[in-house]
């Protein structure tokens, strides 16, 4: 698969959803991590990131405005020991939970399905990256209704090893707006990462449509030492 700007990626899309990116610095030292969240309703835009431990989490930012928090509330990053865990619902304390009793990522998803939130039925995306050794992996995954049916579940893995420097895999949950919502196909798409914390966090910032994102948090995490900064951009202050 082809590298693509990242910066092109994410510009070309007004509506991919939710996403999550995951890769690997430029000078190899680092793991990197983001998730945004997007929206068009009132109830989905009315949302921030907000730190929980090691993890973060979503939370109103109008209480009084929330009409439905079952797919909007949830901890969309989640740190068990060496793993991190990034998801776009509360798969995250599936997995958790999963994990923490030695299941596979893959056994651990069978659990779940997409979003009951017809006639979207908004695939659930997971990332999962495991530090050992001076050296991390990491899987992707995307849970979907079958075109559109809700009577079949497809999900889909993605494992990638030894990640390649200045390197990512960017999966989100739509190909553009719609109605209904037309879930993502194929690969996660290869993608460039360049640049520090700061840089990495505007570029992707900058290149979210200004009407409908709502948050992102960006992870780097030092291979080595496993230190990390975070960053949390909400549109919502």
């Amino acid at each position: 698969m082809k590298k693509v700007s990242l910066k092109e990626e994410l510009g070309s899309n007004t509506y991919p959803g939710r996403g999550i990116i995951i890769g690997r610095s430029e000078d190899g030292k680092t793991a990197v991590i983001a998730y945004f969240i997007m929206g068009r309703s009132e109830n989905s835009q009315n949302r921030i990131f907000v730190e929980d431990g090691e993890g973060i989490r979503t939370q109103a930012f109008d209480p009084s405005k929330v009409s439905d928090p079952s797919l909007i509330i949830y901890a969309p990053v989640r740190v068990l020991g060496n793993t991190i865990i990034v998801t776009n619902g509360d798969q995250t304390d599936t997995l958790y939970e999963q994990l923490e009793q030695e299941q596979m990522v893959d056994m651990s998803l069978n659990l779940r399905t997409f979003e009951p939130d017809a006639p979207n039925y908004t695939p659930r995306i997971s990332g999962v990256v495991s530090f050992d050794d001076g050296g991390f992996n990491y899987v992707m995954s995307i849970l979907k209704s079958n075109n559109g049916d809700p009577s079949g579940c497809n999900r889909y893995f993605f494992t990638y090893e030894n990640p390649k420097a200045g390197e990512g895999r960017y999966l989100h949950t739509y190909m553009g707006d719609g109605n209904p919502l037309p879930s993502f196909e194929g690969e996660p798409t290869c993608v460039e990462i360049s640049g520090d914390i700061d840089s990495f966090t505007s570029l992707v910032w900058e290149n979210l449509n200004e009407e409908n994102k709502v948050s992102l948090f960006v992870r780097f995490i030092d291979i080595e030492t496993g230190k990390y900064e975070t960053r949390i951009v909400n549109k919502n202050q």
